[in-house]
């Protein structure tokens, strides 16, 4: 009976062996591993045990895996219908490998990567499209505007195509935003011109100062409206209109060192038929000279600044006349002439010193003036520009003779020798008369008398130049310096 039930175990244990062998090879073709081998002196029982704990083992690798496999597709497929991409490739019937499945993870963790960034990048386009919207008073009219500014987020497809799509339809909208501000800015200048022109007061401009910022559609729709006013106000008042414009030709006219002859070339300019034809053709000239005064600045400020140093010659020259005189009257009564309790040179002396520090103290304030503004500007941004005005309603005489190149220069007296005071020493200009028109102005300054230390040379570059015991900044000569 015992060897009967003996003999029937071995026979199951070996079947079960078998099955397992079987199965074993299966999972192990399967999981793509090596088959484990057997031990040589194992008992049948202890290696039907093991043969059946390797089949577990190997059939709960197989359930993980294929589980894995599952979810990876699971994201991969949510991942790929949101960015329009194909699934990823990988047999679904088969046990993947363990490599096959580290690809497969790094390849959803890339699509995830790819989701953030185009999300973010979805989000940032929206929130301008919707912002250029709003300042274009622009309502979503097709599909694609309305699934991007009204549809959840979470809906959209971030494909490339789309994201592609969005960049264009935000660059479309900067374009009709930018063309917008043009129009406004354009229509802003006008109202700005004409508002000077027909002299409107400050109380009407400031009822319209909210349109006077921004490009919306009803901005510019108001600017519309109050420039086409502004213009049946112009053409009520062309009389007026012309003759604000006549006042800021003859300022240009000065600016430019314009000749009478010059002026009297613009035959309109003293009409009196006061058309929309004689208004186009004034405001044609204002422009062209306006145009040709930024072009030559430099050598028109050249000019003006070379005319203060004209003066100052002759100041000094005066100064040089009642000096003489004073020193005559003081040899003759054998005492000092003195001005407000001071001898003459000490009282010039004093009002130089004066001068040049009320200069300095302006130049300290608007320095002073200049940082905060600058500080204010880093801390809180620039601060807006109003547009200067273009005229002034003082009328300046044209005729006024001056001309640069072109132009001739009459206000200066010619053949005027220069006799500034320098510790005595008398200076006089070797230039008879000015230089003719378009020529440079050279100053050459030649030394007459006789030497004396303070003096050594003519035309050397001091800092300061001594004065009678007072002392005179090399700035004042800075005009006339060779």
């Amino acid at each position: 009976m015992m060897i009967a039930e003996e003999e029937s175990l071995k026979e199951r244990l070996i079947k079960s062996i078998a099955v397992c062998q079987k199965e074993l090879h299966t999972l192990c073709g399967e999981l793509q591993v090596e088959p484990i081998q057997e031990e040589g002196d194992t008992t049948i029982l202890q290696l039907e045990k093991d043969l059946r704990t390797q089949v577990e083992l190997m059939r709960k690798q197989k359930k993980e895996r294929k589980q894995e496999l599952k979810l990876l597709q699971e994201q991969d497929q949510e991942l790929c219908e949101i960015l329009c991409m194909a699934p990823y490739d990988i047999d679904s019937t088969s046990v993947p490998s363990l490599e096959e499945l580290e690809q497969f993870r790094q390849h959803v963790a890339s699509l995830r990567e790819t989701k953030t960034s185009r999300r973010e990048e979805f989000v940032n386009i929206k929130r301008q499209i919707i912002l250029c919207m709003e300042e274009l008073d622009h309502t979503p009219d097709t599909s694609f505007e309305r699934d991007v500014v009204c549809e959840d987020e979470d809906a959209f497809c971030l494909s490339l195509e789309n994201i592609a799509t969005l960049q264009k339809l935000l660059r479309q909208l900067e374009m009709r935003k930018s063309q917008n501000e043009a129009v406004c800015e354009g229509l802003r200048a006008q109202i700005q011109e004409l508002w000077e022109r027909l002299e409107i007061p400050t109380e009407e401009r400031e009822a319209v100062a909210t349109i006077m910022t921004g490009s919306k559609a009803k901005v510019k729709k108001a600017l519309q409206l109050e420039v086409d006013r502004l213009e049946e106000m112009k053409m009520q008042n062309m009389k007026k209109v012309i003759e604000a414009i006549r006042v800021e030709l003859a300022q240009y006219w000065d600016q430019c060192f314009y000749s009478q002859e010059q002026r009297q070339a613009f035959a309109p300019y003293y009409t009196e038929d006061y058309t929309e034809n004689l208004f186009q053709l004034h405001d044609a000239e204002i422009i062209r000279l306006k145009n040709y005064y930024d072009v030559h600045k430099g050598l028109f400020e050249g000019v003006k600044k070379w005319e203060e140093s004209w003066k100052l010659f002759l100041e000094f020259e005066l100064e040089e006349e009642l000096k003489a005189q004073i020193e005559m009257w003081e040899q003759k009564h054998s005492k000092a002439f003195v001005v407000n309790g001071q001898k003459f040179m000490e009282y010039v002396a004093e009002q130089w010193e004066m001068h040049r520090l009320e200069k300095e103290k302006a130049k300290q304030e608007r320095q002073l003036k200049n940082k905060k503004q600058t500080e204010t500007e880093m801390l809180y941004g620039s601060a807006p520009r109003t547009p200067s005005k273009r005229r002034g309603l003082t009328t300046n005489t044209p005729g006024k003779v001056r001309k640069l190149n072109t132009t001739t220069i009459s206000n200066a007296t010619a053949n005027s020798s220069i006799r500034p005071v320098l510790g005595g020493t008398v200076y006089r200009s070797p230039v008879s008369r000015l230089p003719p028109s378009g020529s440079k102005v050279v100053l050459a300054a030649t030394c007459s008398g006789k030497k004396t230390p303070r003096a050594g040379r003519c035309g050397t570059n001091k800092e300061n130049v001594e004065l009678n015991g007072s002392f005179l900044s090399a700035r004042t000569f800075k005009g006339f310096q060779i």
